[in-house]
């Protein structure tokens, strides 16, 4: 398959990660993680650096995505700005180590982690509690939240996401209302997604993409994703002020699943 073929392809991952971004705050990456491993390696990408490929080139339009997320969030007045400094120091630290760890990790072994994230976060949406919002302006602060931001940076960059589906229900767990949550992790996931990419593209071994790649990163896939994306962003945003805190989580919880179940099989 030639890259002109899959461009239909790559614009219809850019609008619906872009939709999942606005609505969910994820920077759209688990939307693109499971589709690209299977296509990367009909466009003359090895199959095992597939799973590699997939995560950094998810992570690349990440930075794109969450921008236009961010953007809109905030002309609503849903981005909680002091958090986002709160959290970003250690979230890019997270970000810069976790694509270290993943480039030194077996592709196989990748796609089960990503699988089992899925369904970890599914069921935490599911099942777990959620406090009651304290008028949405709440900070959180303290050296416990600066540990969770290296550990979300970090996972998000194994995972090949902006980091919404830890940094939603970490903001929410303090008090903040889930509305801004969403807000306040796609301006997060902006600073995840360039801390990660860099280090997929930077690290990755010579070669180990056909002609266009950088590092790990494919570079025409991610131009394409990112530029459908980041037109489809609002539509998520306005979405995600006129559904219900509890059926976002729902349909959170169900397209995890989904990601989860195309991974496994």
């Amino acid at each position: 398959m030639s890259v002109w073929a899959a461009l239909p392809v790559f614009l219809v991952l850019g609008l619906a990660a872009g939709v999942f971004a606005g609505l969910l705050g994820i920077g759209g990456g688990l939307v693109l993680v499971a589709a690209l491993a299977a296509l990367l390696p009909h466009l003359g990408v090895p199959p095992e650096a597939a799973m590699h490929a997939a995560l950094a080139t998810a992570l690349a339009t990440v930075m794109f995505t969450a921008t236009a997320s961010a953007r809109a969030h905030h002309r609503r007045g849903s981005v909680l700005w002091p958090a986002v400094r709160v959290l970003v120091p250690g979230m890019v630290a997270g970000g810069i180590a976790g694509s270290l760890i993943a480039t030194a990790v077996p592709g196989e072994a990748l796609r089960w982690f990503v699988a089992g994230y899925c369904v970890l976060a599914a069921a935490q949406l599911t099942f777990g509690r959620q406090k009651v919002a304290t008028g949405g302006d709440t900070v959180p602060r303290g050296p416990l939240l600066w540990v969770a931001s290296v550990v979300i940076g970090a996972v998000s960059a194994v995972v090949g996401i902006g980091g919404g589906s830890m940094t939603v229900p970490l903001l929410v767990g303090r008090g903040v209302a889930p509305v801004r949550a969403v807000g306040t992790s796609s301006a997060c996931g902006v600073f995840i997604g360039i801390s990660a990419a860099a280090g997929y593209a930077l690290n990755g071994p010579e070669g180990a993409l056909p002609a266009g790649g950088i590092g790990y990163v494919y570079l025409p896939a991610a131009a394409c994703i990112a530029a459908a994306s980041v037109l489809a962003a609002p539509w998520g945003t306005r979405l995600a002020h006129r559904v219900s805190p509890l059926m976002l989580r729902r349909i959170f919880a169900v397209f995890l699943l989904l990601v989860a179940v195309s991974l496994a099989v």
